[in-house]
């Protein structure tokens, strides 16, 4: 730090474009608003009820538990949010029980309150949310599946499902048109492609904009769906189910940095998924559309219907599309953690009171205000007008919490709880010991004879390791609580170990190169009375200590 030592300026402009570039994302962002957990504004909360029947799995505390681990999984996956996912109740009654702070807690529920039976189904039909399609008639008394007709409203184009190896990126996307080589015989008799009366009739009476048709619920994989989308935008009829969730091995969003495709979901079949998903795409990718693309179907429902342009046999599959972030990092959610070991049905939706509320709010907000006035009354009783120091620390250390507060909220989805204000009231208690240490190490230094411009340096060579340490150690444990706690706790270790890196900037960037400014003025160079350094006291009070 010899750059601080000696050019304190250095360290101010080093500090001042940190706080221009925080207050720059916060102008983009548009919001100056911290976002609070559900203990202090309340938010969402959703209850998920074991279905029980001939289909789904056996009702048992395991099965429960691997649920709740999955869903918490979706729920960090999204950030860090104070969410909270327990279990209730015992034996088939057990239920789960999910809670989402804030007002944009009804998309998370949505998310994570999906039961995630997760299927890959072949798209034999797709028309609008109400208008029916017109299938051709086909042999044997079945239809073979066509497009909507062109006055039928249809979603946004559908997304496409490529290999993204080199080999299969170099060649040209191939052109969706009728496979001169397959007769409407040959795909009519295709098993999955054959559409029966009773799937037309169902397809016919299907209504999407009717919200009860929009709830999902359990399909049986062996046998074809009539569905709508998510969105009740489209209708689809579906072939039985040829890949299972558990057979995605890992998904994730991603943008693309060299093109213009936007953003893009990858995904990783296990072996199983390899095999079962190659023969998919081989069987599929030269029929006509909408025959041509493969549905990916969440507890009944159409998450995202891509076409397939490759033959994908190497168990890597990339969904492009006109997605945005949050659709890809959505969809890549669901396809991670699609899969539960049990079905559930979504029980009602409601808005939850806050726990605690503005007047525990309030309080919590006291204790740290008194705590801060506790250690600025001390500093300037102790340490006179080095005091200074201290108290534009700690409002540069408040300022930049807020600012990261403010910034992480908005990208990450962190939420300030009880707990929170908890860790950010502790961190005053760190800031202010690294205070202690240097300026007690400062005075220590001029004990010894040395003027204060010598003494701020050697000092601080001496205290910095030690305030190093002391932070570390924090910061360890900050990270190890935030790792295996949950729930509010996690809140806590998060605040307490950011409090702890800006600790680290502030008395790097900001207080050491100010002591070093300070010591080059008259007023506490000269050991004025009031400075907080007057060199004849101290030595008088040590040598009167050495004539006891």
């Amino acid at each position: 730090m010899s750059t601080s030592t000696s050019r304190p300026g250095r360290a101010f402009v080093a500090l001042l474009v940190i706080l221009i570039a925080g207050a720059s994302v916060i102008f983009l962002q548009g919001t100056t608003k911290i976002r609070y957990g559900l203990d202090l504004q309340g938010g969402t909360s959703v209850v998920l009820q074991p279905r029980v029947d001939g289909t789904n799995g056996a009702v048992t505390a395991a099965a429960i538990d691997q649920a709740v681990s999955i869903i918490r999984q979706r729920v960090n996956s999204l950030g860090v949010a104070e969410s909270e996912v327990v279990a209730q109740g015992s034996g088939i009654n057990r239920q789960i029980v999910i809670s989402v702070p804030g007002e944009t807690g009804q998309r998370v529920v949505d998310l994570v309150g999906q039961t995630a039976e997760l299927r890959f189904r072949q798209v034999l039909a797709v028309g609008s949310a109400v208008d029916a399609p017109a299938p051709a008639p086909a042999p044997s008394g079945s239809a073979a599946a066509t497009p909507a007709p062109s006055g039928s409203k249809l979603t946004k184009s559908a997304p496409v499902l490529s290999d993204p190896s080199p080999a299969s990126s170099a060649t040209p996307e191939p052109i969706v048109t009728p496979n001169s080589t397959a007769t409407p015989e040959a795909v009519a008799n295709t098993p999955a492609a054959a559409v029966s009366d009773e799937l037309s009739k169902k397809f016919a009476a299907l209504d999407c904009t009717d919200e009860k048709n929009l709830v999902g619920g359990g399909d049986d994989p062996e046998q074809p769906l009539v569905t709508c989308d998510r969105d009740g935008t489209s209708r689809f009829v579906l072939g039985p189910a040829e890949v299972l969730g558990r057979q995605v091995r890992s998904a994730s969003a991603a943008i693309d940095q060299q093109g213009t495709g936007g953003w893009f979901v990858t995904l990783n079949f296990n072996k199983e998924g390899t095999k079962k998903f190659g023969e998919i795409t081989q069987r599929v990718v030269s029929l006509t559309p909408p025959q041509n693309q493969v549905a990916i179907v969440l507890d009944g429902l159409v998450v995202s219907a891509p076409r397939i342009i490759d033959a994908i046999l190497g168990g890597q599959a990339q969904i492009t599309g006109n997605f945005t972030q949050q659709e890809a990092s959505d969809l890549a959610n669901v396809l991670k953690y699609g899969s539960l070991p049990l079905a559930f049905d979504r029980g009602e939706v409601q808005q939850v009171s806050p726990t605690l509320g503005s007047d525990q709010l309030r309080a919590g907000v006291l204790a740290g205000a008194l705590g801060l006035i506790l250690v600025i009354i001390y500093s300037f009783f102790y340490y006179r007008a080095l005091g200074i120091v201290t108290v534009g620390s700690l409002a540069l250390a408040a300022l930049l919490l807020w600012m990261s507060a403010v910034i992480l909220g908005e990208n990450l989805g962190f939420t300030l709880t009880l707990a929170g204000i908890a860790g950010a009231i502790v961190a005053i208690g760190i800031t202010a010991d690294s205070f202690i240490i240097y300026f007690e190490r400062l005075r220590d230094e001029i004990r010894d004879g040395r003027s204060l411009r010598s003494a701020a340096e050697s000092a601080w060579s001496r205290a910095r390791r030690t305030i190093v340490i002391s932070d570390a150690v924090s910061l360890i444990a900050a990270v190890l609580l935030f790792i295996f706690a949950i729930g509010g706790v996690r809140g806590f270790a998060f605040t307490l170990g950011l409090t702890t890196v800006i600790d680290l900037i502030i008395i790097f960037l900001f207080t050491k190169p100010l002591v070093t400014f300070l010591s080059r003025l008259p007023f506490f160079a000269n050991g004025h009375p009031l400075s907080g350094l007057d060199t004849s006291k101290v030595v008088r009070g040590t040598a009167g200590g050495r004539q006891s």
